[in-house]
C-alpha cells in the first residue's frame, strides 16, 4: 500500500468512526459552516489548530502561511479575513505563532533560503524595530523565542490595521483579534495577554510597542 493510499485507507477508518459515534455529524456539517473563530497560523505541520483546541470541523476557519504572517499586499490572507468577517461573522480572529519556528529563525539568522527569503524580509523588518530588545537577551534560543512572540503582536497589529477589521469595527460589528502562541514541546497555547477590541485598543497597543522599540 503507497503513503497515498494509507492517507484514504486512514480516512474511510475515521469517517467510520465519526459515523458510529454521531450518525448525523456529516449531514449537519454539509448544511452549514457557522465557525465562531478564524484562525492565522503558521504552516509548520506540527501545528494542529482543530484538534489543539479541541475544535470539530466546521468550528474553526483557518488561514495559514509560513511564520503566520499578515501582509497587506497578501489577497490570499486578506481574502480569507474578509469571508470570515464579511459572510461568516465570525467573532474572534486568532494569530497563533510557535516557539522554534523556522521562517522566524531563518529571518533571525539571516539565513538563506531562496524564494521564501523575500516572505521573511516582513520579519527581519520586525527585527530590526525591536533590535535593543533582542540583543538584550541571553542566548540564542532566548532570542528566537522573544522574535517569535513579538512577531505574533505585530500580526495582531497588522490584522487590526487591515480595512476588513477597521470596517467591521466601524459598523459596530463585534470582531476581537488575540495572540497566542503554542510551544510544540508541551502542546500548550499560550495566551500572550494582547487582545484588540476597537481602534483605541489598536493605538493603544501601538504606542505601547513603540515605547519596547527603544528599550523602555
Amino acid at each position: 500500500m503507497s503513503k497515498l493510499e494509507k492517507l484514504l485507507a486512514a480516512n474511510k477508518i475515521w469517517a467510520a468512526q465519526m459515523k458510529e459515534t454521531d450518525a448525523p455529524f456529516f449531514e449537519r456539517l454539509s448544511e452549514l459552516q457557522a465557525p465562531k473563530f478564524l484562525w492565522i497560523g503558521c504552516s509548520d505541520s506540527r501545528v494542529m489548530p482543530n484538534a489543539g483546541a479541541g475544535l470539530l470541523p466546521g468550528e474553526l476557519f483557518v488561514h495559514r502561511n509560513i511564520a503566520n504572517l499578515v501582509v497587506h499586499t497578501d489577497m490570499n490572507c486578506l481574502s480569507v479575513m474578509q469571508f470570515a468577517v464579511e459572510v461568516l461573522q465570525v467573532e474572534h480572529i486568532i494569530v497563533c505563532g510557535h516557539y522554534g519556528c523556522g521562517g522566524v529563525q531563518a529571518a533571525l539568522e539571516n539565513t538563506r533560503l531562496g524564494l521564501i527569503d523575500n516572505w521573511l524580509r516582513h520579519i527581519q523588518d520586525v527585527g530590526r524595530d525591536y533590535r535593543l530588545i533582542l540583543e538584550a537577551a541571553d542566548s540564542r534560543e532566548a532570542r528566537l523565542d522573544k522574535l517569535c512572540e513579538i512577531n505574533v503582536i505585530e500580526q495582531v497589529m497588522n490584522a487590526g490595521q487591515t480595512t476588513v477589521v477597521q470596517d467591521a469595527w466601524r459598523r459596530g460589528q463585534t470582531i476581537s483579534i488575540h495572540g497566542w502562541i503554542y510551544h510544540i514541546t508541551d502542546g500548550i497555547f499560550r495566551d500572550l495577554q494582547v487582545t484588540l477590541d476597537s481602534l483605541e485598543d489598536l493605538n493603544d497597543l501601538g504606542l505601547k510597542m513603540i515605547d519596547k522599540q527603544k528599550g523602555e
